[in-house]
């Protein structure tokens, strides 16, 4: 029952490596690809995973990107027959986001590992749609953090495919704040003794332990501690709730993959690219999706008032509406595994954008 409250972005952690296993998703081999960078990535892999059926008309499709350090079955609880992304309905695909250890990741690449940005993961989740499916349209992107930022990407640099964007709790660039609370994990992470020399050379059990009690001070909101809303979850105290919820969330990932995610994070904008040259006003108003833009009340990195600021922008878009999640979850209320209150919120927002 505790695992609503564990962990910033993963949220189903029991069986997770057993069914890495089994290998229960697929691979779209991209080959050498040149980043935004500039530099050469050799052997690209994304991993990614399909749920229902392609219609004829390859017109119900659903992309569904992960979040910081998910795999795509940490994410998948969202979907099923009533959930708030339905496979008898909708063929939904959850591309895994590089560095999240099953798509290219410093974990399984040989050598440096060169960069990516948003925009590089865009270009090759596009690759596969439109190669491996042949599909034109999107239906939704829906994204929650990460995921939400990439949505955002989509509906920018993709215009004409993307029909609606479902933004949770994630905004159109990394905020100065939010990269500031980047900074805060990356220090309390790279502080273990096991960082030496720009990477880690073991698992920093420390540091890993260090980042999961900074990141219960900012995920969460005030209202959540200040009630004390982790005793609904069956812990304790305080205490067994940052032992139990936070100490260990990120101790099954690899610290030179997480490292690699903050960096994609941290330079997330929707702007940065040849096509808009850092203009947001411009990359706003290429939007023309129906867009959702859904943060959490309380979030406390992916503020309200970055998404108030983006509403006004997104001159072009079909429709464009700012409905915050009403909840004390902080940022996990764009994720409520085991919260009726926040998942019912979600599930009719996003009918509502669907029947658009």
């Amino acid at each position: 029952m505790h695992r609503h409250f564990s962990g910033a972005f993963c949220d189903r952690v029991s069986g997770v490596e057993r069914m890495t296993a089994q290998r229960d998703y697929e691979t779209f081999e991209a080959g050498d690809v040149t980043l935004q960078s500039g530099a050469i990535f050799p052997s690209m892999t994304l991993a990614y995973k399909t749920y229902g059926t392609l219609s004829p008309a390859k017109d119900n499709v659903i992309l569904y990107p992960t979040s910081f350090s998910a795999q795509h079955y940490d994410t998948e609880w969202l979907i099923g027959s009533g959930g708030v992304l339905d496979p008898e309905r909708y063929f939904i695909i959850i591309p895994n986001l590089f560095g999240n250890g099953l798509s290219s990741s410093p974990s399984n690449t040989a050598g440096p590992f060169p960069e990516p940005t948003y925009h590089d993961a865009i270009a090759v989740q596009h690759r596969l749609l439109t190669g491996r499916f042949g599909i034109s349209k999107l239906a939704l992107v829906y994204g929650w953090s990460m995921g939400g930022m990439q949505a955002y990407h989509w509906a920018a640099s993709h215009p004409d495919m993307v029909e609606r964007a479902a933004v949770v709790c994630g905004s159109a660039r990394c905020a100065p704040y939010n990269h500031v609370f980047l900074e805060s994990v990356k220090a309390a992470l790279t502080g273990d003794p096991a960082f030496r020399n720009g990477r880690f050379v073991e698992k920093p059990t420390v540091g890993y332990r260090a980042m999961g009690r900074v990141y219960a001070g900012w995920a969460m909101s005030h209202g959540f501690y200040r009630d004390e809303l982790w005793r609904e979850a069956g812990f304790s105290s305080l205490e067994d709730y940052l032992v139990r919820g936070w100490d260990a969330t990120f101790a099954r990932r690899d610290a030179n993959d997480l490292l690699a995610q903050i960096g994609i994070w941290q330079s997330g904008d929707i702007s940065r690219c040849a096509a808009f040259g850092g203009d947001l006003d411009r990359a706003l108003a290429a939007i023309k999706a129906h867009m959702l833009l859904m943060p959490g009340a309380t979030d406390r990195y992916f503020d309200v008032r970055d998404n108030e600021d983006e509403l006004g922008r997104l001159v072009n878009a079909k429709s464009a509406v700012l409905h915050p999640i009403p909840s004390l979850h902080g940022h996990r209320a764009g994720n409520p595994v085991n919260n009726p209150p926040d998942q019912a919120f979600i599930r009719a927002e996003i009918a509502q954008l669907l029947s658009k």
